[in-house]
C-alpha cells in the first residue's frame, strides 16, 4: 500500500493537501493519533486499499515521539511510506489565522496556566513539539506559496498522473441568465442572427442550414478561432490547479443557433486533445 503521512504546522497547507490526495483517489484520515498509525493502515492495506493519506499534527491525541518507530514499522511490511512535512515562516501563520480568524489548536494554553498564550506563543509551541517530524520526509516551506503551486508539488510527490479535467461546453440563452457553475462566458450575440431568417427560425444551431450561414460568416469563423485560443492558452494552467472540470459557456440572445453552433464547433475541435462534454441549455429542455 501507498501512505502518505502529512503534518506540518497548522495553517501551513495541510488541508489543501490532504483535499488533492482525496481527489486523486487515496482513502483520507485527518488527525489520527499516532498510536492507531499501524493498525489502521494494517486493515486498510487487508481491504485491499492501494493507497491512503493520513495527517497527523500537533492536535492529534497521543505521542507523536511514537511515529518514527510506526514508520519503520509499516515500511518493513512492503509498504511505501512517504513522509510530507508542510511548514512556513511565523509572519505568514499569524497572516493566515489573522484573514481566516480561527483560532491555533494550541491557543487554549496549557492546564494550569493563568493567561491565554498569544498566538506567536502557540505557533512557537507547536514548532517545537513536532520538531521530532521535520526530518522524516520531505519538507515544504509554503510561506508565500499560492496554493496552486502547493497543489502542483504535492502531485510530483506522490507521482501523481496528469490532472484529468473534463472540459464542458455549454449554450445558454442570455436573456435566461449567466450559468452558474461557469468558469468561462463568452457572449456571441454580435455573430449574425439565423432568427431574422424565416427559413431558419424554426431550426437550431445543430441544424446543417443554420451551420452553413455561420460557417460562411467571417466574423463567426473569427470568433471561434479567437476562443478556441484563448482556451487552448490557458488550458494548461486549469490543470495545474488540479481541476476535474472547466465549464466554458457560450451564450447568445435566445440560446437556439448561434451558441449551439459555436459550442459544437468547439466540442470537435477539442475532442480529440481532452474529454469533452456538450451541454445545451436551451436545446435540451426540448
Amino acid at each position: 500500500m501507498r501512505l502518505v503521512l502529512v503534518s506540518g504546522m497548522s495553517g501551513s497547507g495541510k488541508s489543501v493537501t490532504i483535499r488533492l490526495l482525496e481527489d486523486l483517489g487515496y482513502y483520507c484520515i485527518d488527525n489520527l493519533p499516532p498510536q492507531f498509525l499501524t493498525d489502521v493502515c494494517a486493515y486498510l492495506s487487508a481491504n485491499g486499499q492501494p493507497h491512503a493519506a493520513v495527517s497527523v499534527d500537533a492536535r492529534s491525541e497521543g505521542p507523536i515521539a511514537q511515529l518514527p518507530g510506526a514508520l519503520s514499522v509499516l515500511r518493513s511490511f512492503g509498504h511505501d511510506v512517504r513522509v510530507l512535512f508542510l511548514t512556513a515562516s511565523a509572519a505568514s501563520l499569524v497572516q493566515r489565522f489573522s484573514e481566516t480568524r480561527r483560532r491555533h489548536p494550541l491557543s487554549r494554553g496549557l492546564s494550569g496556566e493563568l493567561r491565554e498564550p498569544t498566538l506567536e506563543e502557540s505557533i512557537q509551541r507547536e514548532r517545537e513539539r513536532l520538531a521530532p517530524l521535520d526530518s522524516l520526509g520531505h519538507v515544504i516551506d509554503t510561506s508565500d506559496l499560492p496554493p496552486s503551486t502547493l497543489r502542483q508539488w504535492v502531485r510530483a510527490f506522490v507521482d501523481a498522473p496528469r490532472s484529468d479535467l473534463t472540459l464542458a461546453f455549454e449554450s445558454f440563452a442570455f436573456k435566461n441568465g449567466i450559468p452558474v457553475a461557469a468558469d468561462l462566458v463568452f457572449d456571441v450575440r454580435n455573430l449574425p442572427n439565423p432568427h431574422y431568417d424565416p427559413r431558419l427560425r424554426p431550426l437550431t444551431g445543430l441544424d446543417p442550414k443554420v451551420a452553413e450561414l455561420l460557417s460562411s460568416a467571417p466574423e463567426a469563423c473569427a470568433m471561434i478561432d479567437d476562443i478556441a485560443g484563448f482556451i487552448e492558452r490557458w488550458l494548461p494552467s486549469y490543470v495545474q490547479d488540479a481541476r476535474n472540470y472547466l465549464t466554458v459557456a457560450i451564450g447568445c440572445t435566445g440560446g437556439q443557433h448561434r451558441s449551439p453552433y459555436v459550442v459544437e464547433q468547439l466540442a470537435r475541435r477539442f475532442g480529440g486533445k481532452e474529454r469533452v462534454l456538450v451541454r445545451h441549455r436551451v436545446l435540451d429542455r426540448a
